[in-house]
């Protein structure tokens, strides 16, 4: 007989385990099934070994500057890449190894291997699925399978199936990368030897990242991206002002411009890259990473045939994660955009507690999820932006500080980057908040919190922020909306 369960979850990433830890502590016997690393992409290819990466960027950037905070340092400071990398995937085996542990510490199965759904849940019947071998066997020494796997192959019904399968990189035709010569993010994060040159294409959160890392590290990086702005989801007056920062760096940018044909050498690439005028640039470097994106993991779990409805690579969900399917749910990536981890923990947060019909579950509010880009310098925002409160007829006030009138920056050496907000002028809503500049991914959770607790511009004025700290940015920009600005 199959082994029943309340839940399974499918996928062990951020929203996979989060949800399935929540729903051990309601009191549900909760199974999770993976196929290759606990803690999915976000913590052994995505979030969390690229921000070791940048740490690595970071400190040499600083090394590099010594002379400005008025140190002297003997000799010279440059990247071991073998040893960055081995930082980064030590950092990602450590918590590849929490996830296990949180797992056997909240008594939830691991199941190892493939699933399908075969049977969705009726008013009598569980759901079921069946799980095959795993096609992506553990190759890092690193990342060894926990030691609590309970089991493997086999039948497993549940009456509630969690999808939770992540995303992939997004190929173009034509330009596929091959492992060698085109990268995606996987073989960008563990590099046998720095290129000396980097086409990277795309200028979306992992583009520019790996952008940012890689210049850091000495390498010559252009970074090409067919709409107007860098960062396109972000603010074009933020993006601005980082796209200036990035260039002084050294980075080379082309914006409406696309990369229409890549060749290919013995050890190096040259993308013809076509600007909006029509013109054609040759590019020759040692390596083009393709960050154009990521789609859906809903292949071969057999959707199609329980008619769950999709679009365009991504299962279709309500706010709650359910599917049209009764008894199968998605949350995360897999689920759609915006493909962010701390947006799939909390849809499986969500998803798992109307499941227990605990009472007064908030659906999930895709407009109050922050985004970050780890970049130097830092993007950070949430909610919407000038142009898109404008583009929705809003009648606006719109407020903006500059890190080089607020004296911590200044003290950092830190002081090229703003804050601005949006509000709504009849209601004193905060619209939006969008911010560049050194942290800014560690401040914009203020602003996210005064959205979720829907505090009008007069409580953000009345609020005492400490002295110095760059967080009075956030005040000012505030003040600065309502004509009332003081440093500035």
């Amino acid at each position: 007989m199959a082994e029943s369960y309340d839940v399974i979850i499918i996928g062990s990433g951020p929203g996979g385990y989060v949800a399935a830890i929540r729903a051990s502590q309601l009191g549900l016997k909760t199974a999770i099934v993976e196929r290759e690393h606990m803690g999915g992409i976000c913590l052994n290819w995505g979030c969390i070994p690229t921000k070791a990466l940048l740490r690595s960027a970071e400190v040499l950037d600083h090394a590099n500057h010594f002379k400005d905070y008025g140190l002297v340092l003997e000799g010279t400071v440059k990247p071991d890449a073998k040893a960055v990398v081995g930082r980064s995937r030590a950092v990602s085996a450590r918590l590849n190894a929490g996830v296990g542990f949180l797992m056997k510490k909240n008594k939830i199965d691991i199941i190892w291997g493939e699933a399908k759904i075969t049977k969705a849940s009726t008013g009598t019947q569980a759901g079921e699925i069946v799980v095959g071998k795993s096609s992506k066997p553990v190759v890092e020494p690193q990342h060894p399978l926990p030691k609590n796997v309970k089991s493997g192959e086999g039948t497993y019904t549940a009456k509630h199936i969690i999808i939770a399968t992540g995303a992939r990189p997004r190929a173009l035709p034509g330009i596929e990368p091959d492992g060698k010569l085109i990268w995606t993010y996987f073989e960008a994060l563990k590099p046998d030897v720095l290129p000396k040159s980097l086409i990277v294409m795309g200028s979306g959160a992992i583009g520019i990242e790996f952008a940012s890392f890689y210049r850091s590290m000495g390498v010559d990086v252009t970074v090409v991206e067919v709409m107007p702005t860098i960062m396109p989801v972000e603010d074009a007056e933020i993006t601005a002002i980082a796209r200036k920062q990035l260039e002084k760096r050294g980075l080379k940018i082309f914006t409406s411009a696309k990369v229409s044909k890549v060749d290919k050498a013995t050890n190096s690439v040259t993308a013809h890259v076509e600007t909006a005028d029509g013109k054609v640039q040759q590019i020759t470097a040692d390596r083009l990473i393709s960050a154009v994106g990521v789609q859906g993991n809903i292949e071969n779990l057999g959707l199609e045939a329980l008619g769950v409805k999709t679009d365009r690579g991504c299962v279709v969900i309500d706010g709650y994660g359910k599917t049209n399917v009764a008894g199968i749910y998605a949350i995360g990536d897999v689920a759609g955009p915006p493909m962010l981890a701390h947006k799939a923990e909390h849809e499986g947060v969500v998803c798992v507690e109307k499941i227990a019909g605990l009472p007064n579950v908030h659906p999930t509010d895709k407009g109050k999820v922050p985004g970050c880009t780890y970049c130097n310098p830092q993007v950070a925002s949430v909610g919407i932006t000038e142009a898109k409160a404008k583009e929705q007829g809003r009648d606006i006030r719109v407020g903006r500080f500059s890190f080089a009138a607020n004296g911590k920056a200044i003290a950092l050496g830190e002081d090229q980057g703003m804050v601005k907000v949006i509000f709504d002028k009849k209601t004193g809503e905060l619209l939006g908040a969008h911010m560049v500049g050194a942290e800014v991914t560690e401040l914009i959770q203020g602003f996210v919190v005064a959205m979720n607790l829907e505090t009008t511009e007069e409580e953000l004025m009345h609020t005492i922020f400490p002295h110095p700290t760059v967080s009075e940015t956030m005040k000012e920009a505030v003040l600065d909306a309502y004509g009332r600005v003081l440093n500035a």
